[in-house]
């Protein structure tokens, strides 16, 4: 965890501005703005981006993600996340989520240190493509370089975070102190995040699925699943 964080951060998932509004309601920390939920999050329109930055208070995220075929971008497919990058930057009041690979599964530090150049003084998290590097403890190395990199969302190189929960923890470990934080998500449930949260000691999650309506991505946010995850979570502040 960053240094001094001793609260709990809950980013929540928005593919509407009513998902968004609600999200704020209802106390989420934190937006990730995104189209295309099924496929693991696209860029969503210009048009959503501003309509959710004038109506919440609270920051948002937005996806830069061309396609989801792959991790791996060729130069077309990164001249357009600029463009992106570009537009939510003037835009204003905005962070990104983003990340690329090689070819090889590592990671392709050369367009993003082009896309960070681009972003300027943009936040950025690194999404879920950390969750296929072949070697997470050295792409966390590389990451750390960049201190616009305030975040990494992972699984912990598995299916759902509670699967990679011992992964989770060595890397929350290893980012103590530094200016990037684990952002643990991926299957996180409300029965099971305090026991999820006690084993990997992760002060920021993030929930898609789990609170909406019959834990399905694609129906609304379920203020009484947003609730008692709220809830769970402001017991554990100070921990």
């Amino acid at each position: 965890m960053n240094e001094g964080e001793t609260t709990m951060l809950l980013e929540v998932i928005a593919t509407t501005l009513s998902d968004a509004v609600l999200a704020e309601q209802y106390g989420a920390d934190r937006i990730e703005l995104i189209t295309g939920i099924s496929e693991g999050g696209l860029t969503p329109s210009l048009g959503l981006i501003e309509k959710v930055r004038d109506s919440v208070s609270i920051p948002v995220r937005v996806m830069v993600r061309p396609h989801a075929r792959s991790f791996y971008y060729d130069k077309d497919d990164i001249e357009t996340m600029a463009r992106d990058i570009q537009h939510i930057a003037y835009i204003g009041g905005l962070a990104i989520v983003m990340g690329m690979l090689g070819q090889e599964g590592s990671i392709d530090e050369e367009s993003l240190q082009r896309l960070l150049h681009v972003a300027k003084d943009l936040e950025v998290t690194f999404h879920r493509a950390f969750d296929e590097v072949r070697d997470q403890f050295e792409a966390l190395e590389i990451l750390t370089r960049y201190p616009q990199i305030t975040d990494i969302l992972t699984s912990g190189a598995q299916t759902t975070a509670p699967r990679g929960a011992e992964r989770i923890a060595a890397l929350e470990q290893r980012t103590s102190g530094r200016t990037i934080s684990i952002l643990a998500g991926s299957g996180l449930t409300v029965e099971g995040i305090s026991n999820f949260i006690q084993q990997t000691g992760v002060h920021r999650v993030h929930f898609g699925s789990a609170i909406r309506e019959d834990g399905d991505a694609l129906k609304p946010i379920d203020p009484l699943r947003f609730q008692a995850v709220r809830n769970l979570l402001d017991q554990r502040k100070g921990d």
